[in-house]
């Protein structure tokens, strides 16, 4: 989520959910849906129409919501420059695809993003683009030139819309341990990297974890995935406050971790908003997430851990000054996400989140917060520090209790 002050953030908050009830049934029920008509609406629509369509051969190409081991299969069976082709024609399909080889999604993705840069220099010297627009367009081209760089890894990218993105730090086939950051409210392709406050971004996150892994455990090949690669609330209002676009953003979540390379562990690392993500999605989510670490939540959807129906270990830290604290934890009619995840009632292993300043605080060097992140995605839960002054956080885990 957006850092915001704490008192106006809280009226807010309790303003909304007073009057939420007045129009839960609209919101439920579809009422800001844009719908339409006839063709394709933007070029990945054009993409999967002509997906569809395609054959080599005889065969058909695998729909692009089939399991990620029928795509994994497809692609085995075809031979390299049939692959390459494929890329090419379809890359904002294949760059998509799970299942599909991962090198070939980033080769996919970068194909779809040069395409993306030329649509949006056009954009720029449009004439009758308002100074609005333009300035829009710009931040847009100024962010696909950055993602083309040569050392990124993108592993999704869809710009329609405010636009979705993943990238991918460490090499994700090879990786022993993977974690995935779930961020929150705001996330899109225009704030998925920042200069100014860097680390409350979703790249900045994966640079600081990857960093703090590799040196909390420098033998340990592990990769980190920054993931916007799901529509996020656009700031505080309604969809903050009910549970549609975290729903639609699991199932996003689920196809990702069903279908990432190699046997690694993953962990989730799951950042206000997107711990509703996370709190949704527990429910489906592979046994190889052994573990969900949430930090500054407004809820996960559930009572308590075992509401959560996961094998996985549930971690949870706020900090003390963090404005979410204030705001209401309840469900009722949809409305709200529930219990405080922090609280003994829900379960959950409460962790230090010491250091970390603020909502947005969590993924600053230097912080217990980071490097409680970090020891979890290496699996080095002996090095977990509790909110407490004990152990609590970390009994009953091979290799993290302490007596």
């Amino acid at each position: 989520m957006t850092s915001f002050d704490s008192s106006p953030t809280i009226t807010a908050w309790r303003a909304l959910l007073a009057l939420a009830v007045v129009f839960i049934m609209l919101a439920t029920t579809g009422w800001t849906a844009v719908r339409h008509n006839g063709g394709p609406r933007n070029a990945l629509e054009a993409e999967l129409s002509g997906w569809a369509k395609a054959r080599i051969g005889t065969r058909i190409l695998p729909a692009p919501d089939s399991a990620p081991q029928r795509v994994a299969a497809f692609f085995s069976s075809v031979g390299s420059a049939q692959r390459a082709r494929l890329a090419g024609q379809y890359p904002l399909v294949v760059g998509n695809l799970n299942g599909a080889p991962v090198t070939l999604r980033y080769r996919a993705n970068r194909e779809a993003l040069a395409d993306a840069l030329r649509q949006e220099r056009k954009r720029v010297n449009n004439p009758d683009l308002t100074a609005d627009g333009h300035h829009e367009a710009v931040r847009r081209m100024n962010r696909f030139e950055a993602l083309m760089s040569a050392n990124r890894q993108i592993l999704a990218f869809d710009p329609s819309g405010a636009g979705k993105v993943a990238e991918v730090l460490g090499d994700l086939d090879r990786a022993e341990r993977v974690s995935v950051i779930v961020p929150g409210v705001d996330t899109n392709l225009l704030t998925f990297q920042k200069t100014s406050r860097k680390y409350s971004a979703p790249v900045g996150m994966a640079e600081s974890l990857y960093a703090a892994q590799r040196s909390a455990s420098p033998g340990t090949r592990t990769a980190v995935i920054a993931w916007a690669d799901y529509t996020s609330p656009a700031g505080i209002g309604m969809d903050s406050a009910i549970g549609r676009l975290a729903e639609a953003g699991a199932v996003r979540l689920n196809a990702l971790t069903a279908s990432l390379p190699g046997d690694s562990k993953v962990s989730l690392v799951c950042h206000s908003y997107g711990s509703v993500v996370c709190g949704v999605a527990a429910r489906r989510l592979p046994g190889r997430v052994g573990d969900i670490a949430v930090a500054g939540s407004p809820g996960m959807r559930a009572a308590n851990v075992a509401g959560l129906h996961t094998s996985a270990r549930v971690w949870a830290m706020r900090d003390s000054d963090d404005w979410i604290q204030g705001v209401p934890h309840l469900a009722v009619g949809g409305l709200g996400h529930g219990e405080d995840p922090v609280t003994p009632a829900f379960g959950a292993r409460v962790m230090s989140a010491a250091g970390a300043i603020g909502h947005a605080g969590y993924f600053e060097p230097g912080t217990d917060s980071l490097s409680n992140f970090a020891e979890i995605g290496v699996g080095s839960y002996d090095g977990v520090s509790c909110a407490g002054e004990d152990d609590t956080c970390r009994r009953g885990i091979d290799g993290g209790e302490a007596a």
